[in-house]
């Protein structure tokens, strides 16, 4: 599958991606790829082990007159956003990924395409695999279920890295160098709420709202675009004068993904029907119109439907949920004074389900304030609990602070002016890069992060840009080179002037 992946340039960095694309790595499906590649480093002589999370840790020695370098580590994540079209069934578990090119970038075939981060692991593997390259003590740091809960990373044994340097290879914009990213919590609500059957006075119909863009919860979250949790809800809102009574709901299949599908199944009296849909036809065109230009896709309907075997919620739980859900905090919550044009703190409403009574809600929160991620997982505790739900916080991690002193980083500057004619921008994302876990419990790291040009990340839309991956490996491997180079060269001048 995916052959002609061996005809992009740079081969090396593309045959790793190909592996990748054939291997099935969903969020906690990893170990089957971790395997693969314990199995590529035994043949290659490379020593490797696992610690108990289940990251895998490749170290590679220096090369011959580099030792006294200090180590560098390429660090990334194994597993992928697994997020597919409707109309496109695709088993994450079992099937590869099928791949093809256009206008100079890469895609897969209604599904995400894993650049995020597999091109990052990818150059890492490539660095081991390269013999030609010139470096200093090499470890390379491949973490699990990054996307599902940065588990890997908060599992990460400790003591086990020995490198100065650590390179993420997880961002996303070619010209640009990241320094510091927000950190997150997860936000979750359960319930089992009270039902009663369906009464003879109503009927059963589904409401569908489908066809918005979606993309990555922390990178787009400030770009406009449709949560379709978010509108299916304050549809339910508007509907409620017909007596709308909840039956099923299901909207988003991901915390860190903006989810674009929500559907519900809803009971309502069967003398609103008719009122029912000319008010969902309504509030299509005023969406559309809110929506136009950021997301001009949206689809909303409400069509008639066989009593389902479940009962609906009672009419005093489904008015407490829906106005629970409508006033829930979604979005950009604030932007950064100190980063101009920065988004520091913001929810995503990430996943809603309803089944049979039993309520499941996942949010994902980021800031640049780990006070301010605190806060907003207690505004969630105040607004579930005043309807007598739990909410729970979980999978916490920190932000990672910027340092634009940073030694590595003004290597990076220069060597990506001398190579590319132009300066890197300095950025600091919103978004859950692992370096500020990674940085805690290894505090003597440097860090940097940077990547190819990657759009569209969580979404059956993301894409790569080629050249930019070659773009990106040049860049790598000189600065591994040059980090080399430098620590050689002051090592000799250290040993002469003491002489």
């Amino acid at each position: 599958m995916n052959e002609h992946l061996r005809d992009l340039s740079p081969s090396l960095v593309w045959r790793h991606f190909r592996t990748l694309c054939d291997t099935p790595r969903p969020s906690g499906q990893e170990a089957a790829l971790v395997a693969l590649l314990e199995r590529w480093a035994d043949e290659r002589g490379l020593d490797h082990e696992r610690d108990a999370a289940g990251n895998l840790l490749i170290r590679k020695p220096a090369t011959p007159g580099c030792e006294q370098a200090p180590g560098v580590v390429l660090q990334g994540h194994l597993d992928m956003v697994a997020q597919a079209n409707s109309d496109h069934p695709h088993d994450f578990t079992r099937d590869p990924l099928d791949t093809y090119v256009e206008d100079g970038w890469l895609h897969a075939r209604g599904t995400t395409l894993g650049a995020d981060n597999g091109l990052g692991v990818a150059a890492a593997l490539a660095v081991l695999e390269d013999d030609s390259l010139r470096h200093g003590h090499l470890e390379a740091l491949f973490t699990v279920e990054e996307e599902s809960s940065m588990g890997g990373a908060l599992g990460l044994a400790e003591g086990w890295l020995q490198g100065r340097f650590l390179l993420n290879l997880d961002s996303e914009d070619r010209g640009q160098v990241y320094i510091g990213c927000a950190g997150g919590a997860d936000v979750l609500v359960s319930a089992d709420l009270p039902t009663s059957p369906v009464k003879a006075d109503e009927r059963v119909w589904r409401l569908s709202l489908t066809g918005l863009i979606g993309g990555h919860s922390g990178i787009d979250i400030h770009k406009g675009r449709g949560n379709a949790n978010r509108l299916l809800v304050r549809v339910l809102r508007t509907l409620e004068p017909c007596g709308v009574r909840l039956i099923d709901y299901r909207g988003g299949t991901l915390r860190n993904a903006l989810p674009r599908e929500a559907f519900a199944t809803v009971a309502l009296n069967v003398q609103e029907g008719e009122a029912a849909q000319a008010r969902v036809g309504e509030l299509h065109q005023e969406l559309a119109t809110e929506l136009a230009g950021v997301d001009d896709g949206l689809r909303l309907s409400l069509e008639a439907v066989a009593p389902p075997s479940g009962d609906p919620l009672t009419a005093t739980a489904s008015h407490l949920l829906v106005a629970a859900l409508h006033a829930a905090p979604c979005g950009v919550e604030r932007m950064s004074i100190e980063v101009p044009g920065v988004v520091e703190t913001s929810n995503n409403l990430g996943v809603v389900a309803l089944e049979a009574g039993h309520l499941h809600l996942c949010a994902l929160v980021r800031s640049l304030r780990d006070s301010a991620t605190r806060d907003m997982g207690d505004r969630f505790r105040a607004l579930f609990g005043l309807i007598g739900v739990e909410t729970r916080i979980e999978n916490a991690y920190p932000g990672w602070t910027p340092n634009p002193g940073s030694p590595l980083l003004a290597r990076f500057r220069r060597l990506h002016q001398r190579r590319l004619g132009n300066d890197a921008e300095v950025k600091v994302i919103h978004a859950g890069l692992e370096c500020g876990i990674l940085g805690g419990k290894y505090p003597h790291l440097e860090m940097i992060s940077f990547g190819p040009q990657i759009r569209g990340a969580h979404s059956p839309d993301e894409r790569v840009e080629i050249d930019s991956v070659e773009e990106f490996w040049g860049l790598l491997r000189e600065l591994i080179e040059a980090l080399a180079d430098e620590q050689m060269l002051h090592g000799q001048h250290q040993a002469s002037s003491g002489a």
